[in-house]
């Protein structure tokens, strides 16, 4: 078994390379966070309720000798609603795409159920190198991580993984992140960079302004909502008569819930909870977009939206 720590030095490669990793792994594994902290600004989501990327949002590491595209994927997982089923499809048929597959697994929590499930189904595909990677060390003790490191080469052994590396690291922590990009990188295929120098994502704007408001209208919400919410920028557009010092970007975005029940959750007393999700989503979309903004939200009911085609294709999925 290779464990990857600082120590091993790696040749030195003059060669360019530029290729499409994607991280896999249960809800929850820490993949967003990792996407994070390779590119070194926010791209994805990232949320302590489990399931909470929609898109398969590409975070892009730019290296001298090499172009990192990040391709993270919501959590595989046993679907219970049509939006369950066509997020997995999502991310077989990315699987089938990708130079590199980083299959995220907690340091904090044993191999269970949902992992054995993910792994399986990364047994099937033979061509792609396979990289494992152990996320959130900063949670446990060296004795556990060495159990959990172990655990994961006699997963791969059980079901015929070969891992071009198992790896820990901690994306909070900043630990190792590096020391990941260095071994993803041989991986990828030879060729020039992909995407043109300082670009960090692919995602139009206005999608991932609409993922950062649906970021920040998840927290401190009930268990039952997470799956609930989605959001739609209607409109940005800069505000008129504005002296070109001083532009204003007006954003009109609907967020929406499936039962009428649920509006009081996310309004809040007085519109105390809207209100506070519009500061804190604005703060991140003005450091996005490099520019001050006027956000108006509201708040929408689109019945059962999850189970409905037609609902699902107006929500975007």
């Amino acid at each position: 078994m290779s464990v990857r720590t600082p120590s091993s030095e790696e040749p030195a490669e003059t060669v360019h390379r530029a290729g499409f990793a994607c991280f896999v792994g249960r809800p929850n594994a820490g993949k967003s966070t990792l996407t994070n902290a390779l590119v070194g600004q926010k791209v994805a989501i990232t949320s302590n309720r489990p399931q909470t990327t929609r898109h398969t949002v590409r975070g892009i590491v730019h290296r001298p000798d090499a172009q990192l595209i990040l391709v993270d994927t919501p959590g595989l997982h046993k679907p219970r609603t049509l939006l369950g089923e066509r997020l997995n499809d999502v991310v077989r048929t990315t699987w089938a795409e990708v130079d590199v597959i980083g299959f995220c697994l907690p340091a904090d929590q044993k191999l269970g159920p949902g992992d054995r499930f993910i792994a399986k189904e990364l047994a099937g595909i033979k061509k792609t190198p396979k990289v494992a990677i152990v996320t959130k060390t900063d949670l446990v003790d060296p004795k556990a991580l060495a159990e959990q490191l172990i655990a994961i080469d006699q997963l791969g052994q059980e079901l015929g993984i070969e891992w071009a590396e198992i790896v820990p690291v901690s994306a909070v922590g900043a630990k190792q992140v590096d020391l990941l990009a260095d071994l993803l990188i041989p991986l990828l295929p030879e060729g020039p960079a992909l995407y043109p120098e300082g670009d960090l994502t692919d995602e139009p704007e206005q999608v991932m302004v609409a993922e950062l408001i649906r970021e920040a209208a998840l927290e401190g919400v009930r268990d039952e909502l997470p799956h609930s919410i989605a959001v739609v920028v209607e409109e940005m557009l800069p505000r008129e008569d504005r002296p070109a010092d001083r532009p204003l970007l007006d954003i009109h975005a609907n967020v929406y819930i499936e039962r009428p029940s649920q509006k009081g959750i996310i309004i809040g007393p007085k519109g105390k909870r809207l209100k506070e999700v519009g500061i804190k989503s604005r703060k991140h979309i003005e450091a996005l977009l490099g520019t001050p903004v006027f956000l108006d939200l509201h708040v929408k009911v689109a019945k059962d939206w999850q189970r409905d085609p037609k609902q699902l294709r107006k929500l975007g999925f």
